[in-house]
């Protein structure tokens, strides 16, 4: 089997709630999008979609992703989409970092590697670890009487976990986690993601006057160095994800007690490969996931559940199904939330069939 085309589509994803806001006051209206459509030789396809969380999270964005597959795509046309280790290897060489740029490839060759076996991807990634996975709600940043409301709405539709978005006015953030604590239910799961937000005097303030909560600290200053200092002057269960962002700084992680939980995002960390071996890792030193992406639709969704589905559930801390926040449908066959949970088909690959008239016409065409 060889690599004869690779198609590239951008997609439009406005979001049901009109905008979604988080630290230092970004926020994304409409999500930008890419699918990538790899075609064989013998006529099977592998699809995978990767959507930056803006430009100002991570070190990616939207347009980047499609100059990265324009540099990438020469160097995988003709190859063998199965022997994945070796594309991966192909495109570290023919590019230094961007592994956002990298992933959707990765995802699509796993996504061909399930279709040629007839498997699902999650037996790939080590089989079925559990029937469905948790699912947690971001809760956009906004007033802290809002936030309060819009959990109780969703707590209603099945979560039982929360990601509360501060990182903004630490005396507002403060408001916020409280307002938000005092609506649910002793067992529901609260974290108070800053989004590397907070000045480190700022998250100090914060965890200070949180202590007697139960609650999750997240990701509350821009700097690993800044993040330990914080988690050594809280008692408050510390979630790492920013700065985890390949398995080296994860061992350093490891090593230096740096986190209770860590976020794994699929395209941050360069695809289902880098993943897998990230998940297996945390599994082995007993580090609990949030498994996710930066965003993204229906592609993105069937990716997160596949990886999820494959982990232990005392391992999966939760998972997202960022399908259920937009108004695009851009897949048939995507995880669906149910009581706040969702699966991974068992279908070959991801199980996901792209709707090409969601899809438009490709943006780029390599052969």
């Amino acid at each position: 089997m060889k690599i004869s085309k690779i198609n590239v589509y951008q997609v439009d994803l406005p979001l049901k709630e009109g905008r979604y806001s988080w630290s230092n006051g970004n926020f994304v209206e409409v999500f930008d999008s890419t699918v990538v459509e790899i075609i064989t030789d013998d006529g099977l396809i592998g699809v995978a979609e990767c959507c930056p969380l803006g430009s100002a999270y991570l070190p990616s964005f939207a347009l980047g992703v499609r100059a990265g597959l324009a540099e990438l795509v020469p160097h995988l046309i003709g190859q063998d989409p199965l022997n994945i280790g070796h594309i991966n290897r192909l495109m570290d060489a023919a590019l230094r970092g961007h592994p956002y740029a990298k992933a959707p490839i990765d995802i699509a060759c796993w996504d061909l590697l399930g279709k040629a076996t007839g498997l699902p991807v999650f037996t790939l990634l080590g089989g079925a670890a559990q029937d469905d996975v948790v699912l947690y709600r971001a809760i956009s940043q906004e007033a802290p009487e809002r936030m309060a409301k819009k959990i109780e709405l969703y707590a209603a539709q099945g979560y039982t976990k929360f990601q509360l978005k501060v990182g903004g006015d630490a005396n507002e953030d403060i408001e916020r986690i409280h307002a938000t604590r005092s609506v649910l239910k002793p067992t529901d799961i609260l974290v108070a993601d800053a989004n590397t937000g907070w000045t480190r005097h700022e998250a100090a303030r914060v965890v200070g006057a949180i202590a007697s909560l139960d609650v999750y600290v997240e990701q509350p200053c821009l700097t690993y160095e800044e993040c330990v200092s914080i988690r050594r002057r809280t008692t408050l269960p510390f979630i790492m994800d920013e700065v985890i962002d390949t398995p080296n700084t994860l061992v350093r992680g490891i090593a230096e007690d740096a986190m209770d939980v860590i976020n794994l995002k699929i395209s941050k960390v360069g695809g289902l490969t880098k993943a897998k071996l990230m998940r297996d890792l945390c599994v082995q030193h007993g580090i609990p996931m949030t498994i996710e992406d930066t965003w993204g639709g229906d592609i993105t969704t069937a990716a997160i559940a596949h990886l999820a589905r494959s982990t232990p559930s005392e391992f999966t801390f939760s998972a997202t199904d960022f399908n259920s926040y937009g108004t695009v449908d851009i897949a048939e066959g995507a995880p669906q939330r149910v009581n706040g949970r969702m699966t991974a088909a068992d279908r070959p690959g991801l199980g996901v069939t792209p709707i090409y008239d969601a899809l438009g016409a490709p943006v780029a065409s390599y052969s």
